[in-house]
């Protein structure tokens, strides 16, 4: 291997194979090729097999780039390594396993959809009113067990003194003995029940242990507990694990991810060897020492400084907007005129904090022509129609989940009604039978007497199309199930614009079949049915489509891009107003980190001074994050005032003088309301709520908003033209 393009923390991440590895890799700073070195590296000096190398990574996108450039190198010998996300890899190993835990091998796996379905249907059974005890809170609550390793009898246990959350365990019970019934996990699942076989089966774990000799995790700050443990059962105490992360990106702590995880390897492996990355190989020097002082301000950190060799470069460019349309007006403006000094579309990306933001910059880039593709939309697998073909297919594939047999029994009518099928499943319960067995057998119950040739029908056609899976080439089985189900057939009698959309929308379905088909080492049903399970936005992404791209920062993770506008880095909107607590405010700090270092060349951060939020207009202040930023690395990107006149009285129909003062400074901005105006510092008198200090001013319109610490009732934000304040 020619080691003269690393740099020498890097060479020595390759080079350090054995025991116990933490690589603290920022961002930027060449992590991919590293790890990709580092298993070829592995595979020419070390006596293994590709079979004996597991390379965990979160998404399928990084995974198979991954693999990809491995592949590129050795050529197929890497198809024998485990290159997979977390899930993909359970998966794996549970389909020779599960049994050890009550499943079949053809196992399917839910979507959060499907679990709702079935949490939805475990509520009506317990006569629990949703209004009382949310969907999604059960949903959520039980996925948040899961994630901690608790199952139904644990999670019951620990809150035996809560009644609420007993009533939570009573649904995570009868939700689980659901799932085994219709022998489904959800995605919560999947790594939980490989833990499980791991902890209580000792030949499979010393099994799997013998298999994978050398253990690589990638972005392992965004482990959860059950993860953390799944790799902590499978590298033992002294095997050979490399994990690589920054504590500085840890962003999923909603989703469960532990950033103890990364903080504290070195306590579970004392002996553990730490490289840290710190050369950045992606953005300019500005840009690096503004996230770098942002960051600075985290407290739970393992500490290191990106550097750079691209001296200089842009400033970061501040534009504050009148409101959020002059915001998205100025966004597109700028992505126009880097177009035409000849940039791509595709070099820019708009992240914002909350999908809501999007609206209006959609709104604008239309109006400006300005093409763009917004990441976390609605998912192509999402789509009613694609959602009925695979449930189709999960019935073939798995006749016990009831689920999806419900779903399409009557889709396209078959004149199968609501109250057959709940008498179908009574009786599938007292029989102790699955749902498809009594649809399939429904002449022989006399309660389904009116819909038992329908249901019979239903049966007899999945079965046949058990038999054609045997021998078709899945493309062709989904092409026999949309005709012989009857449900092109209904699109097409239907002949509406969404009907033909959804049939374009389902020729594409049959295109990614035909994909999978040739990608995949040996494709089967099961094999298509589990890859669309694992599927995630970030998949979907495009880098070859001249659009710009618009996405959360929490999409934007592991991308990079020349030109990136951070929009709305306001106080309550980033960090969000939801976000109190010291952790909460380090997690969105290290989510500004993120955003700041997705630049390469030039960074744009925008603000309003007013914003319309859930209906109510109201005023906006700068982000303590911005605040952060050294002045030195900010420009003002602010059009000369004339032009912020026309363009203000324009957009808002309001006087020139408006347009005016609310740039000017702040002594004279709130001279109109006071002769004796504000400054911070000054110590005043509330008749209501005493002495206090003035911690901030910001000028708005033709008034002063001040944030006040007063003595005895904490801090206030106040309209210095009705505050009636007294300077002492």
């Amino acid at each position: 291997m020619d080691f003269s393009r690393f740099n020498e923390k890097q060479k020595e991440a390759i080079l350090q194979t054995d025991g116990q590895v933490l690589v603290l890799a920022g961002a930027g700073s060449g992590k991919t090729t590293m790890l990709v070195s580092r298993l070829v590296y592995i595979l020419e000096t070390k006596n293994v097999r590709p079979s004996n190398i597991l390379a965990i990574t979160f998404t399928n996108k990084a995974a198979a780039e991954m693999r990809e450039r491995i592949e590129a190198q050795i050529g197929d010998l890497a198809k024998g390594m485990w290159i997979s996300t977390f899930h993909s890899a359970c998966v794996r190993l549970l389909r020779s396993c599960i049994d050890r835990i009550g499943f079949d091998p053809s196992f399917v796996i839910y979507d959060s959809s499907d679990s709702k379905t079935v949490i939805k249907d475990c509520m009506k059974e317990l006569n629990i009113d949703e209004r009382l005890m949310p969907l999604k809170m059960l949903q959520g609550e039980i996925s948040r067990a899961k994630d901690n390793l608790q199952d139904y009898v644990a999670y019951g246990l620990i809150n035996s003194t809560d009644h609420r959350k007993k009533v939570i365990a009573d649904v995570y019970e009868l939700y689980q003995k659901k799932l085994q019934k219709n022998n489904a996990l959800d995605f919560d699942d999947i790594v939980f029940s490989a833990v499980r076989v791991l902890s209580e089966n000792p030949d499979i774990l010393e099994q799997q242990r013998e298999r994978f000799k050398y253990i690589m995790v990638d972005e392992y700050q965004d482990t959860n507990n059950a993860q953390y443990m799944l790799i902590s059962l499978l590298a033992g105490s002294d095997g050979n694990i490399c994990v690589v992360g920054d504590d500085d990106q840890c962003l999923y702590r909603f989703r469960g991810a532990n950033i103890r995880n990364i903080l504290d390897f070195e306590k579970e492996y004392p002996n553990a060897h730490v490289i840290k990355l710190e050369q950045n190989y992606r953005s300019t020097s500005n840009i690096l020492n503004a996230a770098n002082a942002v960051i600075a301000n985290n407290k739970g950190r393992k500490g290191k400084n990106l550097w750079t060799a691209k001296d200089g470069g842009d400033p970061i460019m501040s534009y504050l907007a009148l409101n959020e349309r002059d915001e998205a007006r100025f966004i597109a403006n700028q992505i126009s005129k880097k177009v035409h000094s000849g940039g791509k579309f595709s070099d820019c990306a708009i992240l914002y904090r909350t999908n809501a933001q999007s609206r209006v910059i959609e709104e604008m880039l239309l109006q400006c022509a300005v093409p763009y593709r917004v990441l976390a939309g609605l998912r192509f697998y999402d789509r009613k129609e694609i959602k009925d073909i695979i449930a189709y297919l999960r019935i073939i594939h798995n006749p016990s989940d009831a689920v999806s047999l419900k779903r399409v029994i009557n889709e396209p009518k078959r004149g199968i009604g609501a109250s057959s099928l709940e008498k179908a499943e009574a009786i599938a319960d007292e029989k102790g039978q699955t749902l498809f067995e009594t649809v399939l057998f429904a002449n022989e119950y006399t309660e389904l007497s009116r819909a038992a040739a329908k249901m019979v029908e239903f049966g007899s056609m999945i079965k046949a199309f058990q038999k054609a899976a045997e021998v078709m080439h899945v493309s062709d089985l989904v092409a026999r199930v949309l005709n012989e189900s009857g449900y092109m057939a209904m699109l097409e009698l239907e002949n509406s614009v969404e009907s033909r959309t959804r049939i374009e929308n389902l020729n594409e379905f049959v295109s990614a079949v035909t994909e999978y088909e040739k990608s995949a080492e040996s494709p089967s049903l099961g094999g298509f049915l589990e890859n669309v399970a694992l599927v995630s936005d970030i998949d979907a992404y495009d880098e070859d489509q001249d659009a710009c791209v618009l996405m959360t920062v929490h999409s934007a993770k592991g991308l990079e891009f020349p030109v990136v506008f951070l929009a709305g880095l306001e106080d309550g909107l980033f960090p969000s107003s939801r976000s109190t607590a010291e952790e909460d405010i380090e997690e969105e700090r290290r989510l500004c980190y993120v955003a700041i270092t997705r630049a390469k060349e030039t960074l744009y951060i925008t603000q309003a001074r007013s914003r319309t939020v859930f209906g109510k207009t109201g005023p906006c202040f700068p982000s303590r994050f911005y605040k952060e930023i050294p002045p030195e690395y900010l420009k003002d990107a602010a059009p000369p005032v004339q032009k912020t006149v026309v363009k203000a009285t324009q957009s808002l129909g309001r006087s020139a003088p408006y347009a005016e003062t609310y740039k000017k400074p702040v002594a004279q901005a709130t001279a109109a309301v006071k002769s004796d105006y504000f400054t911070t510092g000054d110590r005043v008198l509330h008749q209501k709520f005493g002495e206090g200090t003035i911690a901030a001013v910001t000028p708005f319109e033709r008034d002063a908003l001040l944030e006040i610490n007063f003595d005895s009732v904490g801090t206030k934000r106040l309209m210095a033209a009705y505050a009636k304040l007294k300077k002492l």
